[in-house]
């Protein structure tokens, strides 16, 4: 018996070590969470700003009858390149297995698609699968830097460019708040017709450029591709620290249970440990009056 409530207390304190271990991840978590919630914040008006600008460049130029851009041109291929946002460590819930199955959903609609990976974890699971990918990146860190996305659009621009795909679209998972975070899909060329929302005839300026509107377009589709690619990235990272804080606050919870519950049991056996010796001690006394 005596062993048995060594085990149960050897237990506890090792339950004990581990909460205090998730409960300092939670803060952490929480701590990076602010920071990059704050950037979620500043992102998304710039993002729909840029866009409305692209799409209002794109219908002057339409009008203009003059020849798009090459990367502003409508293609009817079925090639598909699909940006994987993933983390690099775990212990965030279903944060990277919601992404993962999603990315093999898309995989199966769209059998011609080509990947480039962002992550550790998604890197990992599609290596396991003998699935290669365009280009691969981790290590970005708590902070997505806008040099890294522009990084990540310049090697996508280039391989639309030299014909590899027809569509680029970025997979990622959208910060609605520390509860609620939703895996998104977001078409981003060919530059899709609902960009910037839809034109209200006779309501929008007219504008002058210079020296074109092809001119403009050139220089902004890149800008609007690192603007996409930069906002997917903050939204992915922000849902990555939401739900590993919500991991490591529901792993803390569970720990303090547990241990409540093994509290209980030691008194219970350490109670009934006390009962049989009283027992026998009454026995041994009754045994020597008789």
């Amino acid at each position: 018996m005596a062993r048995t409530s060594r085990e149960i207390k050897r237990r506890i304190a090792s339950i004990s070590s581990t909460q205090q271990i998730t409960r300092a991840m939670e803060m952490v978590a929480a701590a990076k969470l602010r920071k990059v919630q704050d950037r979620v914040a500043t992102t998304r008006p710039y993002y729909d700003r840029l866009a409305l600008s692209l799409a209002v460049v794109l219908r002057a130029a339409q009008r203009s009858g003059q020849e798009l851009p090459a990367i502003a041109q409508r293609r009817e291929g079925e090639r598909h390149c699909l940006l994987v946002l993933s983390s690099d460590r775990g212990l965030a819930g279903g944060y990277n297995a919601h992404i993962i199955r999603q990315a093999e959903a898309f995989l199966q609609a769209h059998p011609q698609t080509e990947m480039v990976i962002v992550g550790k974890k998604a890197r990992d699971y599609f290596r396991r699968r003998n699935r290669t990918a365009l280009a691969e990146y981790v290590g970005l860190g708590d902070e997505p830097q806008v040099r890294q996305a522009s990084d990540i659009a310049q090697v996508i621009i280039d391989f639309y460019l030299h014909g590899l795909f027809d569509k680029f679209t970025i997979l990622y998972t959208q910060f609605v708040n520390t509860m609620t975070q939703k895996v998104a899909l977001r078409p981003v060329l060919p530059i899709p017709d609902n960009l910037g929302g839809k034109e209200q005839p006779g309501s929008e300026p007219i504008y002058l450029f210079e020296p074109s509107a092809n001119a403009v377009l050139e220089g902004l589709i890149p800008l609007y591709v690192n603007a996409a690619i930069y906002q997917s990235l903050i939204e992915a990272k922000a849902s990555e620290m939401a739900a590993r804080m919500n991991a490591m606050s529901q792993a803390t919870d569970n720990a303090a249970e547990l241990i409540e519950e093994l509290n209980r049991t030691f008194h219970r056996m350490r109670q009934a440990q006390i009962t049989k010796e009283i027992a026998e001690i009454v026995g041994g006394a009754d045994a020597l009056e008789s």
